[in-house]
């Protein structure tokens, strides 16, 4: 027993980082209605500002001061403003996609401010250490354990027994009765997003001696909070401060046995997310409603044949000289041309069927993978390895289109995203995938006459497969399915009401789209010969998201214009892969925001607002309005 007990002290350790994140992270979606993708990046933003202020010569208290009530409640107020337009009448993914944005728009800043490379944060807390049960305890431990306890039970008083709790459990439900009680609900958000930053930024602080100042690092490890906020069903606080508590030790302990068999190496980092997605998929009836509207899909209108037949003359002709003009690079186009039909069948999704996906990524590994087993290893032709390797992903998606079938808005988009971290840590060291060495030979296809083929070949091959895939697409949306799957996102209800079947349509999308996707991952393979799960993680997903979302509204739009985007523009423009994200984050947020006019309306007509005009919209004045509308219409009845 003694064995286990070191690993259950740094269990309650770490659960207690995960346990106050966790709690910043339910306050703000039970008093915005908004689940905050970028938490994690907020955590991380924190370690970083403590940082730098301690480098100066600040004291190490006064540093963490300055940065947990300071600059946390400044990005909290920033995170507000952003999400409070998106938070009433927006559906759902668009709330998605701007956190999203705002997650990569925070991680971008931080590496590029420490040119991505990971430094080490010296321990400032006490680090003696005395006996404790038998074994021996450091007196940081203690500490990291009473800040999170006294954290969660503070908050819980917050909430239950003051004026503000009060008002902050109700404002989500009716911000109007809030108003009209004298209560500014936009000054009661405000100030849960600053406790919720705040509570973000100490977990941070907390963790960064033991994992470094890494942006993507801590923003990955903050966000095992998600499992712990799904223990207390994004609502109940001392749940999750005890699901914090609860996956802490339960990865300690898996730690311990992942020693002894290799074969559970990964399965410590995946035990938050194995919580998330049993908690989301198997209770998904327990779970606390998301608030948000749901309108109809904006669609541009059709174009005439005439135009359709010139425009695609026109990039015929473009595709057939690019090889010809961009000399050494060909392999951007290369890859962007594979990229293309990565975004078109997650356009496919977002755009048609209304759907979230945050583990394409996955889908694209399975088809890389799948293309070497087929070839290199069993020898058969390129084209029918292709095919096979696009089918084998189709058992993956209708995995995948079970949480669509239960969930939807970002309960999905939360799911998909623990499946493609749980695809990543438990499926990738597989030797079904890309095994001990971490990739795989992927060749290219031998050509009549030609040999193997060169880059101005393959492109010329992977631009038919392409234009084959938008063709299966253009032909699915004028058809019946197509149809259904703009019903799907429009009014799932009444699509019910006429005998169509919702879950049906659904796994179809899912499948096509697993299928395009792993197409596409196969002749991404191609370019470099090889296939390797490094770029193909879920935080890849959610720039993939950002960039399908800034890319246009529709999935042939979108596969084009993101795949130019996010594979050809960057080799001309003089930007290092931080400047990237950073942008991709920010254009996500605007196109959000101008994807609901009336949210971006909303936004700077705030940014705009005097003094005068916060006056005249006082819950005092709101309230004295609402009185007088109400008796003019009681006058005017008769």
């Amino acid at each position: 027993m003694s064995d286990w007990l070191p690993f259950v002290v740094t269990g309650l350790t770490s659960g207690s980082v995960y346990a106050l994140a966790a709690l910043g992270l339910v306050l703000t979606q039970r008093t915005s209605g908004v689940f905050n993708f970028a938490h994690g990046a907020v955590a991380a933003a924190g370690a970083f500002g403590f940082n730098a202020m301690w480098d100066i010569g600040l004291p190490w208290p006064i540093a963490a001061a300055l940065a947990i009530g300071v600059l946390a409640p400044l990005i909290g107020l920033i995170l507000e403003a952003l999400t409070r337009s998106l938070g009433g009448r927006s559906r759902p993914g668009l709330q998605v996609v701007a956190t999203v944005g705002i997650l990569l728009a925070i991680q971008g800043t931080l590496s590029f401010w420490s040119d991505g490379i990971a430094r080490s944060v010296p321990p400032f807390l006490p680090t003696g250490t005395f006996r404790m049960v038998g074994i021996n305890v450091g007196a940081d431990q203690l500490i990291t354990v009473a800040i999170a306890a006294a954290g969660a039970a503070g908050l819980s008083a917050l909430l239950a027994r003051t004026r503000l709790g009060i008002a902050m459990r109700g404002v989500v439900d009716d911000p109007d009765l809030l108003g009209l009680s004298g209560t500014d609900p936009n000054r009661v958000r405000r100030l849960s997003w600053m406790i919720g930053a705040s509570f973000a930024a100490l977990s941070g602080i907390l963790i960064a001696p033991f994992l470094g100042l890494d942006a993507l690092l801590l923003t990955l490890l903050v966000i095992q909070a998600f499992g712990a906020a799904a223990i207390g069903r994004f609502s109940n606080l001392p749940l999750t401060y005890a699901g914090g508590l609860a996956i802490g030790v339960a990865v300690a302990l898996s730690t311990k046995m992942a020693a002894t068999v290799p074969g559970l190496s990964g399965l410590p980092p995946s035990i938050p997310f194995l919580v998330l997605f049993a908690v989301l998929v198997v209770l998904p009836k327990r779970l606390p409603r998301m608030v948000h509207g749901r309108g109809r899909q904006r669609r541009g209108g059709g174009r005439s044949p005439g135009s359709v037949r010139w425009a695609l003359l026109a990039g015929a002709a473009v595709l057939i000289a690019v090889p010809h003009v961009v000399g050494a690079k060909l392999p951007l186009f290369l890859t962007g041309a594979a990229m293309a039909l990565v975004f078109l069948s997650l356009g496919l999704l977002v755009w048609t069927a209304g759907q979230v996906s945050l583990a394409h990524a996955a889908f694209v590994a399975v088809g890389a993978t799948s293309m070497s087993h087929f070839t290199a290893g069993a020898g058969l032709p390129w084209f029918v390895a292709l095919l096979l390797a696009g089918l084998v992903a189709v058992p993956v998606g209708a995995v995948v289109a079970i949480p669509a079938i239960r969930l939807s808005g970002v309960y999905l988009a939360l799911a998909t995203f623990g499946f493609g971290i749980l695809f990543q840590q438990l499926i990738y060291p597989l030797g079904a995938m890309f095994g001990e060495l971490g990739f795989r030979r992927l060749p290219r296809p031998s050509l009549a006459g030609l040999g193997t083929a060169s880059d101005t070949a393959y492109f010329y091959v992977v631009v038919l497969v392409v234009a084959l895939g938008a063709l299966l697409v253009h032909v699915l949306l004028r058809s019946r399915l197509g149809r259904m799957l703009r019903a799907v996102s429009d009014s799932p209800i009444a699509m019910t009401t006429h005998g169509a079947s919702v879950n049906v349509s659904l796994t179809l999308v899912f499948c096509l789209s697993a299928f395009l996707a792993a197409v596409a991952g196969a002749l991404l393979g191609g370019v470099t010969e090889s296939a390797t799960g490094a770029p193909l993680g879920p935080f890849q997903s959610l720039t993939w998201l950002a960039v399908v979302t800034i890319a246009g509204r529709s999935p042939l739009a979108s596969g084009v214009t993101g795949a130019l985007l996010l594979s050809v523009v960057p080799g001309y423009v003089d930007a290092g892969p931080y400047v990237q994200t950073l942008t991709f984050g920010l254009l996500a947020v605007v196109a959000a925001m101008v994807a609901d006019s009336q949210a971006a309306h909303d936004f700077f007509g705030r940014l705009q607002a005097s003094s005068g005009d916060r006056l005249r919209h006082s819950p005092v004045r709101t309230r004295t309005d609402d009185l007088r509308r109400f008796r003019e219409a009681a006058e005017a009845t008769p």
